[in-house]
């Protein structure tokens, strides 16, 4: 079997247009929490291609100029689905200016809704959001809770499955294992399933073998494409002591 390894981020994109994926209007599926984790150098690679409208799914969007807070400065992002986005001011302004879409959804909602639709699961209900504006519009159901068999209202959520994921992770081989870095690995697993292609920056990539199967956090036939990228490892938020 072939290598999955490429040479730049942007030759990562290479024939995406023509098999379909890359295209105005699609769905992105992206990885990371904060600054944590983020595909920072394929986004910059997406960007550069000019791809607009886009529904970015991802926990958050990043900050002003780093991130997906660079898609949002350059208005190629229509609608986020997102369950934090407090650390960007642009984000804030097109929200309220109504230049951009917004599904905010509670965090585990979120992380579950691409986990479904990454497992060909089109719908699930939870109990979180009930009674709220999250549950607006959306089939409720009653059902006994499995510690008890107590009942209680649960609302129903749609699974998320994209036409593009874009992943970091911390070590690859050329199959495309892949091995995350501790807090780094939040969103980046579900978002990697969740999509038609799913291509992955890396900091360090092997030879197919050298990672223990033990040790592999995703099989690479979730994979693609992968590229090995320096990282900035920005600090979204810098704290320091006054002495």
């Amino acid at each position: 079997m072939g290598s999955k390894v490429y040479a730049t981020p942007s030759s990562c994109f290479q024939n995406l247009k023509e098999r379909g994926v890359l295209f105005d209007g699609m769905m992105c599926m992206v990885g990371g929490f904060g600054l944590c984790g983020i595909p920072e150098q394929l986004i910059m690679a997406l960007r550069d291609t000019g791809v607009k409208e886009l529904t970015c799914v991802s926990n958050n969007a990043g900050v002003d100029d780093w991130g997906l807070g660079l898609l949002l400065a350059t208005k190629q992002i229509k609608k986020m689905i997102s369950s934090y986005v407090g650390e960007n001011e642009e984000f804030a302004r097109q929200f309220l200016s109504n230049e951009l879409e917004v599904e905010f959804n509670p965090q585990g909602t979120l992380a579950e809704r691409v986990r479904a639709g990454g497992a060909g699961i089109p719908a699930f209900y939870t109990a979180t959001g009930v009674g709220t504006q999250v549950a607006e519009g959306k089939e409720t159901r009653v059902f006994a809770t499995p510690n008890g068999g107590q009942e209680r209202e649960f609302v129903m959520e749609t699974g998320l499955f994209g036409d593009l994921a874009l992943v970091k992770a911390a070590k690859a081989d050329h199959f495309g294992n892949l091995v995350f870095h501790a807090t780094a690995r939040n969103f980046n697993p579900e978002m990697a399933t969740g999509a038609r292609i799913t291509i992955v920056e890396v900091d360090e990539i092997v030879e197919t073998g050298a990672i223990d199967a033990d040790e592999i956090h995703l099989s690479g036939v979730y994979v693609d494409r992968v590229v090995q990228t320096v990282s900035e490892k920005r600090i979204e938020q810098r704290t320091v002591s006054a002495s």
